[in-house]
């Protein structure tokens, strides 16, 4: 009677950390599709920028078509690749996102470019307020970016630990990706200034 009393507590024990565990698992996932979506959020905002941005700069430099070129196909590319809660653990397609969203952020860059040649564009109240909203947007691609990093890191180290690695295993749940750097080495070198 004793030893079934002993078997009944320690299954107790384990049916209650099996539970514990697998809600924590449960709401660290969640945590990582909320701060997805806020990324996906402030990458949107930053699409809806984009035109007003390129119409602001169309009207002052209209021969530089090459630019508006490749600002409007990265937009395009970037409405093509949907990369929702559920796809997050298909490296893939959060590699395809992530090159779309460095096209976009290139071309936004030449684009800016473009217009330090125009200084009447560069006084232009409209211009200066939608170049403030895209440096504003961008800070928050930043920082929903770092907010679902963490996301990630909370639930890829609950997911590795003991015990919950076993329970994360029988619920089929693993590892999530993370955003990274497509030439990490170039990053370790220096850029050469040249004046």
């Amino acid at each position: 009677m004793k030893v079934l009393g002993i078997l009944g507590g320690v299954i107790v024990i384990l049916l209650l950390i099996t539970w514990s565990t697998y809600n924590n698992l449960q709401t660290r996932d969640e945590q990582v599709a909320a701060a997805w979506s806020e990324v996906l959020n402030q990458y949107q905002r930053r699409a809806d920028l984009v035109p007003n941005l390129v119409n602001a700069v169309k009207g002052y430099a209209a021969h530089e078509k090459d630019v508006f070129m490749q600002v409007t196909e990265a937009r395009a590319k970037i409405g093509s690749i949907k990369v929702n809660a559920a796809q997050l653990a298909d490296e893939k397609t959060l590699s395809e996102f992530q090159a779309a969203q460095g096209e976009m952020k290139s071309a936004l860059s030449r684009l800016l470019a473009v217009a330090e040649n125009y200084p009447a564009l560069k006084a232009d109240a409209n211009f200066r307020d939608l170049q403030a909203q895209l440096e504003g947007t961008e800070n928050r691609i930043t920082v929903a970016r770092g907010r679902y990093i963490k996301s990630v890191q909370d639930f890829n180290t609950l997911v590795r630990r003991f015990p919950a690695n076993f329970i994360a295993e029988f619920f089929g749940m693993h590892r999530k990706p993370n955003f990274s750097v497509e030439n990490e080495k170039e990053l370790s070198t220096a850029p050469a200034v040249n004046f």
